[in-house]
């Protein structure tokens, strides 16, 4: 795991490298959605970080076989919604049981699914059915899972107001060390994360654009080749599960305010922004067979106009071994 570079202090993330057999290995950047320059290009910083000599030198020679993303609940302690409701509960990262500064969630997602299965078996053995499952909650709270989250709650709030340097690794780390002496202790108390991720995005006139290099074709690929990598489909005469509740908003608002992050956001190419050859007559287009089901667009679009739904006949990405 790194975190940081090549990404600025004030925008938080990091990398992961997992290990597995027959030579090959899993390669992933984080970039947390609370960023607030319009203009960053999460994609773009992924093939940044690759060509680092202490990362190209894993890849040299190998060749890609798959390409995937996704959204990560990492709210922690603060966020974890109400887990059981009539007939379903939430479990696993549905629920947001990650462990941001150890990018851990595995562990959790199968603690909880025991708890939530415990609970629904002993519910069918007494002869209940669609009724809410308050034992997993109570299961919960009284959890190895609970104890973990709630000593690591501070290090993502401490990360987004302070950055990357002192309040991720000084002030993140002091908290996570107190913790383990006297579980539960912190100087901060239990802070709140503040903006949603759709709020924290600035106008594009505050910040400057930043530059990507172009791929090389042997360590670093262009985003549309890689989502090829992805296995992604759906039928092309199906309606989009991706809809604007204002069809005139990215063009009117997104664009200028914010220069359209939709089309750098999206780690797929689904959205792009189309003109004449004279630049006039911009509109909005969206490519909804590329999507991987991220969920990016739900949450970092700054007008909240993109709504995601579930596609017809489980369209959708086909990830072999992730």
């Amino acid at each position: 795991h790194s975190f940081g570079w090549p990404l600025n202090d004030a925008t938080g993330g990091g990398s992961f490298i997992y290990h597995y057999e027959d030579g090959t290995a899993a390669v992933g950047f984080v970039v947390h959605l609370n960023y607030k320059t319009p203009h960053l290009y999460p994609y773009g910083e992924f093939q940044k970080f690759k060509p680092h000599p202490v990362i190209s030198e894993l890849l040299e020679g190998g060749r890609r076989i798959a390409y995937g993303a996704r959204a990560i609940t990492e709210g922690g302690f603060q966020a974890v919604p109400k887990l059981a409701f009539p007939g379903g509960a939430l479990i696993g990262c549905a629920a947001g049981f990650v462990n941001v500064p150890r990018i851990k969630g595995n562990h959790n997602a199968i603690l909880t699914g025991m708890m939530a299965a415990e609970a629904a078996f002993d519910a069918l053995s007494n002869g209940r059915e669609g009724d809410e499952l308050s034992a997993y909650e109570q299961s919960y709270e009284a959890s190895p899972t609970r104890a973990e989250l709630y000593r690591a709650r501070n290090f993502k709030p401490l990360w987004s107001k302070f950055g990357t340097f002192l309040g991720a690794m000084a002030m993140g780390g002091l908290d996570m060390w107190m913790n383990s002496i006297v579980p539960g202790l912190s100087l901060f108390g239990t802070m709140k994360h503040g903006k949603t991720d759709a709020e924290s995005t600035e106008p594009s006139s505050k910040h400057k654009k930043p530059e990507y290099p172009r791929p090389d074709g042997v360590i670093t690929f262009d985003r549309l080749t890689n989502v090829s990598f992805s296995g992604t489909n759906h039928e092309e005469d199906q309606p989009s599960h991706l809809q604007l509740k204002t069809p005139s908003i990215p063009i009117e608002v997104n664009l200028p305010t914010y220069d359209a992050p939709a089309q750098r956001y999206c780690p797929a190419g689904v959205y792009e922004v189309l003109a004449d050859d004279d630049g006039s007559a911009p509109r909005f287009q969206i490519n909804a067979q590329n999507c991987v089901h991220c969920k990016t667009c739900d949450i970092k679009d700054p007008s909240q106009n993109i709504e995601w739904a579930v596609p017809e006949g489980g369209g959708g990405p086909n990830y072999p071994n992730m």
